[in-house]
């Protein structure tokens, strides 16, 4: 008899602890009852491009500028992240990516033996040289810059770390490169080039109006009622029955 209450009492502690954990759950929910939003996630309200106004022209680098004031060093620790596709010494092999040495102000497609893509080949019939702009360019945002381009990196940002490693890699093999003189047109807040203003009108009564006044009369035929009425004044030549005057048969 013992026996059957000790399993009576394991069998209803069994059943009164589901219990607690069903009563638990139900006032659980009760009380921390929560309901879906009608809109899912947070609205963020973003101006498109357009509607913000056009975006401010960014000036290229004024080379004749920072080439000479620009950090070497940090141009070679910049080639870092280029050294897994890219070797620069002289008669390096060529890896992922072309050999560099003499790159700056060298042909497009310049390592001999590597297999550029199509997308280079293009832009080579476009852009023959790699002039420091289109290095800037090209290393900003390589595919963008040559569209289908096997370069898959994804750009230097930083225009200061681009032209370190441009003045870097032009001491590697490209020395006899010429850094052009400082252009004032592309220094930081310069002025953009003024518009033509157009011409303007003579004064009247003097030379200049008088000159364009005779001009165009010079030019252009009479057609008014005047020129109408000397047409109109003038007799007909006599033919040639009338004043007896045959042409020959």
């Amino acid at each position: 008899m013992s026996g059957d209450l000790k399993w009576n009492k394991i069998m209803g502690a069994a059943l009164a602890t589901a219990f607690v954990v069903i009563g638990v759950q139900q006032v659980t929910g009760a009380i921390y009852h929560t309901e879906a939003p009608e809109k899912m996630g947070y609205f963020v309200d973003a101006p498109e491009e357009a509607a913000g106004g056009a975006a401010e022209a960014v000036l290229p680098p004024d080379w004749g500028t920072v080439l000479p004031t620009a950090d070497l060093a940090a141009g070679e620790a910049a080639f870092a992240r280029c050294q897994a596709c890219h070797t620069v010494n002289a008669g390096g092999a060529n890896g992922t990516g072309p050999n560099l040495y003499g790159v700056v102000g060298g042909p497009v497609m310049h390592a001999a033996g590597f297999a550029y893509s199509d997308a280079m080949a293009a832009h080579k019939a476009e852009a023959p040289t790699w002039t420091y702009d289109q290095l800037d360019q090209f290393l900003t945002a390589p595919g963008r810059h040559v569209p289908g381009t096997k370069m898959s990196f994804a750009g230097i940002r930083d225009t200061q770390t681009r032209i370190n490693l441009i003045a870097w890699l032009r001491s590697q093999g490209s020395g006899g490169f010429a850094v052009p003189a400082p252009d004032p047109a592309r220094q930081p807040g310069a002025a953009a080039p003024a518009e033509a203003a157009p011409a303007e009108a003579p004064a009247p009564g003097s030379e200049q109006a008088a000159a364009q006044a005779g001009g165009a009369a010079g030019s252009a035929p009479d057609t008014g009622p005047a020129a109408q009425s000397t047409t109109q004044a003038t007799p007909a030549a006599p033919s040639a029955a009338t004043s007896g005057n045959h042409s020959p048969r």
